[in-house]
């Protein structure tokens, strides 16, 4: 077939490095830029392909999120802006490893398992951030597109969330909203305006917020959104990409990780800050005390500002629905126990990774999910938001639950159900604190976190730890749990795990106690366990005091 011929001859001006192996994960591809030019190319074939048998459009994003500058990386994003299912990913890993001899093999088999019309037309969305790698590896998803015969749009620079909602609205029909970056602003501006109309009067002080952009594609983005705020919002934008290093002592990570404001931040005590990772789809909040001390507010703070509001809210309507938060190993333990035990929440714990997150909230009503590190989303069934709609049009609801049904309904609006969006997250927070006339240490207050700590330690392979119970226990290597276990019945209100890092051999480890210094203690002892049992490499982990 013509169509293959024109694979090798363009597969040829993208050559595979020889014996570069690397794994579709969570996150896609992501390693040094030098090394993906080849596996662009494959991925905007396999987009390619994706999109013959879906019968849909499918997006492409290129972006490293929160790595350093110099990395880069590919995911792909399936018809209704979520995840790419398991077995694509596999097919992905597959067509990335072939040796550039093996490209037409792998790409037929996957044609031919997939039984994949190949007359069938195909579109793809592609999407950058703005690494300086990303134009030049975008154009090598286009040739890989354009290879296979599909037609494709070059969105630009958009942050990954966006590039999930326009696919999103395209294979809706424009159902969900316009697939322009001008329909997301619209849509969600005009949600966050209206939720704020109900806010109590609000000064300026209390509309103000600190956005720490990450030096990244999201600050461009809060920039080109702020003009359809109208004032409701306003935003003092710090690491904007003028001048500092995408993700460099700054963005949600390392907030997130140091416990310390990003560089270039001024905070007055009391004020209002948030930072976003390098691609936009995370967000943290934080604040100094009086006392100058670091407040940081993470997922888990989200996640319980948000399902309260929304319990609230279906209260308020009379409108019986099933209201969940899903979270992972990492969420502090006593955010679990005020969901379950004050609110009455159901909770329910995954393995971590966005995926099993988003597939567990859909099995509810109203599915609330957050990781730790910021990033999440609230997911509505269909069934919610007929019933929404139909209460906020009934004639016969009295005013309080009209109210609130509109409230809901704009609250659907100003959410991003594809996929964590630093920006929608964000104007979904500043109206929930305007509505409730919350300050940022109010909110805090709703919960006292366990002090917790995270380290990493360096193995030979991760593969040999093995875990369980949505990676709360380890399996393997032997010993290894039983060992976590009697360390923690050291200290009060202790708890402990490790899990294998998805992209890296290194294997994390998390612990959480009464104090600090008992968290501490717990998490070096943890690692000196992993470092002996697991195969550790390099020093022995040391002591944090």
């Amino acid at each position: 077939m013509a169509q293959f011929q024109e694979v090798l001859r363009q597969s040829s001006l993208h050559p595979k490095p020889a014996g570069l192996v690397l794994q579709y994960g969570t996150a896609g591809f992501r390693t040094n830029a030098k090394h993906l030019d080849h596996i662009m190319f494959r991925m905007g074939l396999l987009a390619t392909l994706r999109s013959k048998k879906t019968k849909a459009t499918i997006g492409v994003m290129v972006t490293a999120s929160h790595n350093p500058e110099e990395d880069n990386g590919v995911k792909l994003v399936d018809p209704m802006g979520e995840m790419v299912t398991q077995a694509w990913e596999g097919y992905a890993t597959l067509l990335a490893n072939a040796e550039q001899q093996d490209v037409l093999t792998s790409l037929k088999e996957i044609i031919e398992k997939e039984a994949v019309n190949m007359s069938q037309e195909a579109n793809v969305f592609l999407g950058r951030d703005t690494r300086c790698s990303s134009a030049r590896l975008s154009q090598a998803v286009l040739d890989g597109v354009s290879a296979l015969g599909g037609h494709s749009k070059d969105y630009g620079l958009v942050t990954t969330p966006q590039l999930h909602y326009m696919v999103c609205c395209q294979n809706t029909g424009d159902k969900y909203g316009e697939a322009t970056v001008e329909g997301y602003y619209n849509k969600l501006s005009q949600a966050y305006i209206q939720l704020i109309k109900h806010a109590p009067n609000c000064t300026d002080d209390q509309k103000h917020l600190c956005v720490d952009g990450a030096n990244g594609i999201g600050a461009l983005k809060v920039r080109e959104m702020e003009a359809h705020l109208k004032s409701g919002l306003q935003i003092s934008l710090v690491n904007d990409g003028s001048q500092g290093k995408l993700n460099d002592q700054c963005g949600a990570d390392f907030v997130k990780v140091q416990q310390k404001p990003p560089s270039g931040m001024k905070m007055n005590p009391g004020e209002r800050c948030c930072s976003f990772d390098g691609d936009a789809d995370r967000i943290v909040y934080y604040y100094t005390d009086s006392e100058g001390q670091f407040h940081l507010l993470d997922g888990d703070k989200i996640a319980t500002l948000i399902s309260t509001f929304l319990k609230e809210l279906l209260t308020q309507a009379g409108l019986n629905l099933n209201i969940a938060v899903v979270q992972t190993a990492y969420a502090n333990g006593s955010s679990t126990r005020y969901l379950e035990d004050t609110m009455k929440v159901i909770v329910r714990c995954t393995k971590t990774g966005v995926k099993h997150l988003h597939h567990a909230a859909q099995e509810f009503d109203i599915g609330v999910y957050f990781e730790a590190n910021g990033h999440g989303t609230v997911l509505f069934s269909k069934s919610a938001e007929e019933k929404i709609q139909q209460l906020s049009k009934d004639p016969n609801t009295d005013d309080e639950r009209k109210t609130a049904a509109l409230l809901l309904q704009n609250t659907i609006n100003v959410i991003n159900q594809t996929v964590g969006d630093a920006i929608s997250d964000m104007l979904l927070i500043e109206a929930i604190l305007a509505t409730k006339g919350l300050t940022v240490q109010q909110w805090d207050a709703i919960y006292s976190d366990l002090p917790n700590r995270q380290l990493k330690v360096k193995v030979s392979d991760r593969r040999v730890i093995d875990t369980t119970d949505a990676e709360r226990r380890a399996v393997r290597p032997a010993g290894l749990q039983e060992t976590i276990d009697s360390l923690v019945k050291k200290y009060r209100q202790a708890r402990s795990f490790v899990r294998p890092s998805g992209t890296e051999d290194v294997v994390r480890v998390y612990a959480e106690a009464e104090t600090q210094e008992s968290a501490d203690a717990l998490a070096h002892e943890v690692s000196l366990a992993v470092y002996r049992l697991a195969g550790g490499v390099g020093d022995e982990p040391k002591p944090l005091h």
